[in-house]
C-alpha cells in the first residue's frame, strides 16, 4: 500500500486477553498502532474486568494487569529488554505470533491523515 502525499501508512493490533490459549476464546483488551516511516507508535490498555471475572471466573486479574503493564512498556520503549529498538521493531516483537495470554489480532494496515484521531476512532470501534 503505497503513502500517498499527506496520508500516513500505519498498521494496528487489537490487545487481547486469552486465558485458555488451546481454546482460542479471548477478551479485546488494547489497541496497539504503529507508523514506520514517522516513528510513532501509541498503545492503550481498557480491560473490562467484569467481563473478565464473568467469562473467567479463575482469572488473576492482578497478575493479568501485570502483563498488559508489560505490554505497554514494551511498546512506549520502556522496557529494558526493548529500549533499543525501534518503533517498527517494538510493533513486531509485540504482534509476533505466540502462545500466552496476551496476545494480539494479527497487524492490518492502513492509510490516513491523522493518526490519532485514527487510533481513536478504531479503539472506540473495537476495545470500547
Amino acid at each position: 500500500m503505497p503513502e500517498k502525499p499527506g496520508m500516513h501508512l500505519y498498521e494496528y493490533a487489537v490487545v487481547r486477553y486469552m486465558p485458555r490459549v488451546e481454546r482460542e476464546e479471548f477478551v479485546n483488551a488494547g489497541l496497539v498502532m504503529m507508523c514506520k516511516r514517522r516513528r510513532w507508535i501509541r498503545v492503550r490498555i481498557a480491560l473490562d474486568e467484569s467481563k473478565v471475572s464473568a467469562l473467567y471466573p479463575s482469572a488473576n486479574l492482578k497478575d493479568v494487569r501485570s502483563q498488559l503493564e508489560a505490554f505497554t512498556n514494551v511498546a512506549e520503549g520502556l522496557s529494558p529488554n526493548t529500549a533499543d529498538l525501534e518503533t517498527h521493531e517494538r510493533f513486531r516483537w509485540l504482534t509476533a505470533v505466540r502462545s500466552a495470554c496476551i496476545t494480539t489480532s494479527r497487524p492490518h494496515p492502513g492509510l490516513c491523515r491523522d493518526l490519532d484521531a485514527t487510533f481513536e476512532r478504531l479503539f472506540a470501534e473495537l476495545v470500547e
